[in-house]
């Protein structure tokens, strides 16, 4: 007889209604308050930019019930505007974070929705990390069954598994049957969607508030007896048929075992994720051989296609079209020490300094590397030559080390928004997160000074 084939989107669903807290060791909620610190500085920094100004406005014209706020703006929208704008927000400047079995940015699509679900319906801390846990691993699944297929067929991962990974973690935090939470994720497969094309427009970071939005929305539907295809991952002309992918056993039968959160990479480049292999290592290169930027004749750069499906751009003239443009991080990195924010402004990407520097570095597509590997070769103006070789996926810190790279990130990014005081009392209210009873107290730390 042939083997019985795997319900995916069944065992998912039974994953998500019956784990509880317990389930989950004490280290990976560690990685959780990192994730959500993360996530909140991310989000504050990007409030102000036009993109969030005119979902504002947009929410505005359709009005509706005031239930959970807007981050850095003291007001309240729908609990799905808000998932959809809080979402956008975190990420706008694209300095969040990264799963290598998300394909994608995971946290975006996660946080806003239960952040306003759970501010919403007074859930505590604990049921709202334990949410977000349960929600990445069923997001890292699905990613991991759809390989790298499904992010070369043109789609955006972060977005399409975002529709699930959202509806898992709000499916959990409604307390969700195992048949509610699998016509959750038939409602949420149904909309997914997002295109590679938009990235470098306003599109790319609506992605992911969108994907938070849809996975809210397909859990209170299925709440209400909303139904869905219950197979909706592996069916046929499912996900997987549409979207390239099948089901992997050995990725199966990680369920409830492992949660990949430990793998979760944050940035410290405020730019795609693609780009930050090709930076490190160039300045690798500099900064072991003291090598100046004068003295660099040429700076030969070797990515998968992959990444450079990802970072496309080969020139830049705003600072979004910057953040997918490899010669110009690179050269920006090499030249100055910011690579952050301040790295990706109008006036930045026009530094004429940089765009001379530009012209030395090459881009190359290679089949050595599949992900978001780079091999960087730097030629003197002397005839020396060096090659070093980075994985910025491979390279996550420690949790100890996380944790003071992301607090610094944190009081660097929310500091100038909500001032030193207020900046103080929410990351202490986030490193004792498990203690709050009801999130609206959480979230009413994060109101500026």
């Amino acid at each position: 007889m042939p083997e019985k084939s795997i319900e995916l989107t069944k065992i998912l669903a039974r994953f998500v209604a019956k784990t509880e807290k317990s389930d989950i060791p004490s280290h990976v909620f560690d990685h959780a308050r990192v994730a959500f610190k993360d996530w909140l500085g991310v989000t504050f920094a990007g409030k102000d930019d036009p993109l969030v100004e005119k979902l504002i406005k947009f929410a505005d014209l359709m009005g509706a019930n005031k239930q959970a706020t807007l981050l850095g703006h003291g007001m309240k929208k729908t609990a799905c505007q808000a998932a959809l704008i809080n979402g956008a927000a975190s990420h706008v400047i694209d300095y969040d974070d990264t799963l290598e079995h998300f394909l994608g940015h995971p946290s975006v699509t996660i946080f806003p929705s239960i952040l306003a679900l759970s501010e919403w319906m007074e859930k505590s801390g604990s049921d709202f990390l334990a949410a977000y846990i349960i929600g990445l691993k069923v997001g890292a699944v699905v990613g991991a069954c759809g390989g790298i297929e499904h992010y070369m067929s043109g789609c955006h991962p972060t977005s399409t598994l975002g529709h699930f990974a959202s509806a898992a973690a709000c499916a959990n935090m409604l307390g969700l049957d195992e048949k509610q939470s699998a016509n959750a994720l038939g409602i949420a497969g149904t909309q997914a969607s997002g295109l590679k094309i938009s990235f470098g427009t306003m599109s790319k970071a609506f992605h992911a508030g969108k994907a938070s939005q849809s996975g809210l929305m397909a859990a209170l539907l299925a709440r209400d007896g909303f139904t869905g295809a219950e197979d909706v991952i592996e069916g046929n002309h499912g996900f997987f048929k549409v979207f390239q992918g099948s089901v992997n056993k050995d990725v199966v039968n990680t369920i409830g075992k492992t949660w990949e959160i430990e793998n979760l990479a944050q940035k410290y480049h405020a730019s795609c994720h693609a780009t930050h292999s090709p930076i490190e290592a160039s300045r690798a290169i500099a900064h072991k051989e003291k090598i100046e930027p004068k003295d660099i004749k040429t700076v030969r750069i070797f990515s998968s296609e992959l990444a450079l499906s990802a970072a496309s751009k080969m020139e830049a003239n705003t600072g979004l079209e910057g953040k997918f443009c490899i010669p110009y991080c690179v050269a920006n990195a090499l030249l100055n020490e910011n690579t952050g924010m301040q790295a990706f402004t109008e006036e930045k990407v026009k530094d004429r300094a940089i765009r001379d520097f530009m012209k030395k570095i090459s881009v190359n597509q290679t089949q050595d590397f599949q992900a978001l590997e780079a091999r960087v070769e730097i030629e003197t103006d002397s005839g020396k030559s060096y090659t070093a070789v980075s994985d910025i996926l491979k390279a996550i810190p420690e949790l100890k080390e996380k944790k003071s790279k992301i607090s610094a990130k944190f009081i660097d990014l929310c500091t100038p928004v909500l001032g030193n005081q207020t900046t103080a009392a929410l990351e202490t209210a986030v490193d004792s997160l498990e203690t709050i009873d009801n999130m609206q107290t959480l979230v009413g730390s994060a109101q500026k000074e």
